[in-house]
């Protein structure tokens, strides 16, 4: 056997050279992998394909591309599959649970199957809300050399009008009609036009929704490539844009370069100020941190909040603003907003990135589309500060996080009206029982609680579907929100109601105040009170005493510390 190998050849060596891996090679021969691809570096391929909904559905040709790069750049792919849960189709239900649950068990999958095959670098394919993160904290803990690829956006829908013409929608805008509907606005056949118009194919929600923002925090934290990521899913740029990424990956391992190499305090920074330009998903906030954790890295709930107040918002996308993500890639992409953050000075250039080159090389790349609406200039920015906003105050000792992007609101006061779970308030809404300026508390939808902090979108987008409490409404939850969500909603309420935190003290009629300015959420009863309440409280029996429900119940530390199991 040849003793010149490849030097990315660095781990699976111990799997496939020398007489004493006869055998392993027998089996990898049976399936159709040659003596001389065993002797080439072998890169993992996660994949996480599903035929449920459009996000991941088109992954396995995206992987077919990323497979052809890496065998004309010499490696050898070996594709696995992963687990997804599709937070849009599993949206009011029980089966929303398991989302983030799913965030732990698809980072856990990859790190499994790498460690087990000794991969000497690994691509991981992801394109929904739960799976981007989870591939990027798989990298984190592995540290070969490796890259997370985003599968891309779906493109927008569109909805003819009554004199002719197209407007363009995303899934919000059926999720919206649902609420609408329930208020009588629109009748079946809208709702069912709605329904029929707004997913043309596959691929992640449009707008600037979770799976997009963790797409762009993906190139600012430099684990994925600039521009390449970003391709629309079924855009006839997206096999090339995927046959560079596999390319790339052999030479990350050819050179050494691994993810802990690339990713620490300056690229979160650096994603963070991307995610409050841009009017980014608040999970952002749950998500870098839990990335965070796996490189060791101290950040909190602050930072967001500090880094933010600093950064402008600019971006005008769904659902704060009027653009989909595919037109961001159009007006010039992450590259054109890196430069804009460059000339604040509000992130670090010198960050590097998985293309081999800095934040400020891939901005000096950019092709900005002339005359482009989506990523405004700094004399134009559509708020003076960014999109995210942290509130502490007795109602949230450890903190909240508020997504401002798509409200003028920065004062409330409401009367208090108490759900134990998600159900019951959507319920409640749709019965009309819901009055204006009333604040609706979701509890016991935590991480323990839920258990897996359910998204509130069935719930927010039924409000902001009648126009009576569109903008009068506020609600506040220990679960998460939608990246599509919009309005006066304060998620991932710290300490969770199952742990006795004081939102579990919350009674009907009580009042409660968002002071934004001040980043105070207050609950209007006296402290003592508050100590009374509590003093008594026993938690609920688990919704789950079995099985990975509980499993991830038993673990799961708080939202404030980013919902990991430890």
């Amino acid at each position: 056997m040849s003793n010149e190998l490849d030097p990315a050849k660095k781990y699976s060596t111990v799997l496939t050279e020398g007489p004493s891996r006869a055998a392993a090679r027998s089996y990898f021969r049976s399936v159709g992998f040659t003596k001389e691809d065993l002797h080439k570096p072998i890169i993992g391929i996660a994949n996480t394909w599903t035929e449920v909904g459009p996000c991941n559905f088109h992954l396995r040709d995206v992987a077919a591309a990323v497979k052809q790069g890496i065998r004309e750049a010499g490696g050898t792919p070996m594709e696995f599959n992963t687990v997804t849960i599709h937070d849009g189709i599993t949206m009011g239900t029980q089966g929303m649970k398991a989302s983030l649950i799913s965030r732990e068990v698809i980072a856990d999958s990859i790190e499994l199957v790498t460690r087990g095959n000794s991969f000497d670098g690994i691509v991981c394919i992801a394109g929904c809300d739960k799976n981007m993160p989870a591939a990027i904290m798989a990298l984190a803990r592995l540290d070969i050399p490796g890259l997370m690829l985003y599968g891309g956006s779906i493109a927008p829908g569109h909805l003819k009008q009554p004199d002719g013409s197209s407007k363009e929608i995303t899934i919000l805008s059926v999720f919206e009609g649902m609420g609408a509907h329930a208020a009588g606005k629109i009748n079946d056949a809208e709702l069912e036009i709605l329904e029929a118009s707004a997913c043309p194919g596959p691929g992640a929600c449009g707008g600037q929704f979770t799976a997009n923002t963790m797409a762009m925090a993906g190139e600012f934290l430099g684990i994925s490539p600039m521009q390449i990521t970003g391709v629309p899913a079924m855009s006839p740029e997206k096999h090339e844009a995927s046959r560079q990424a596999g390319r790339l990956v052999m030479d990350l391992a050819r050179k050494g370069l691994t993810p802990r190499k690339i990713m620490n305090r300056q690229s979160i920074d650096n994603a963070i100020a991307a995610v409050a330009a841009s009017g980014g998903s608040t999970n952002a906030v749950l998500h870098l941190i839990a990335i965070a954790h796996e490189l060791n890295i101290d950040i909190t709930m602050e930072d967001f909040d500090r880094i933010s107040e600093h950064t402008p918002f600019i971006c005008d996308l769904s659902p704060g603003g009027k653009y989909a993500a595919k037109d961001y890639q159009e007006a010039g992409g992450s590259r054109v907003l890196v430069q804009r953050l460059l000339e604040k000075g509000l992130i670090k250039g010198d960050s590097i990135t998985v293309t081999g080159n800095t934040l400020a090389e891939e901005a000096a790349l950019a092709v900005e589309t002339p005359n482009q609406p989506v990523i405004r200039t700094w004399d134009d920015a559509l708020k003076p500060t960014g999109g995210l906003v942290i509130l502490k105050g007795n109602l949230a000792p450890e903190g909240c996080v508020i997504k401002v992007a798509g409200h003028e609101r920065i004062h409330h006061t409401g009367t208090a009206r108490v759900f134990d779970s998600e159900d019951d308030c959507h319920a409640a809404v749709e019965a009309g029982k819901i009055n204006p300026n009333d604040v609706c508390v979701i509890r016991y939808e935590g991480p323990k609680g839920g258990p897996g902090m359910r998204e509130m979108l069935a719930v927010t987008a039924a409000i902001k579907g009648i126009p009576a409490l569109s903008d009068t409404v506020a609600l506040l939850t220990d679960g998460r929100f939608s990246g599509a969500t919009r309005g006066l909603m304060a998620g991932h309420v710290a300490p969770e109601a199952f742990l006795g935190g004081p939102i579990a003290a919350v009674h009907e009629g009580d009042t409660i105040t968002f002071d934004i300015p001040n980043r105070k959420l207050t609950l209007n009863v006296p402290d003592e009170e508050i100590a009374a309440r509590l003093k008594n409280f026993k938690a609920p029996e688990p919704r789950f005493k079995r099985g990975v429900f509980a499993k991830y119940a038993a673990t799961v530390s708080s939202a404030s510390e980013g919902a990991v199991t430890t």
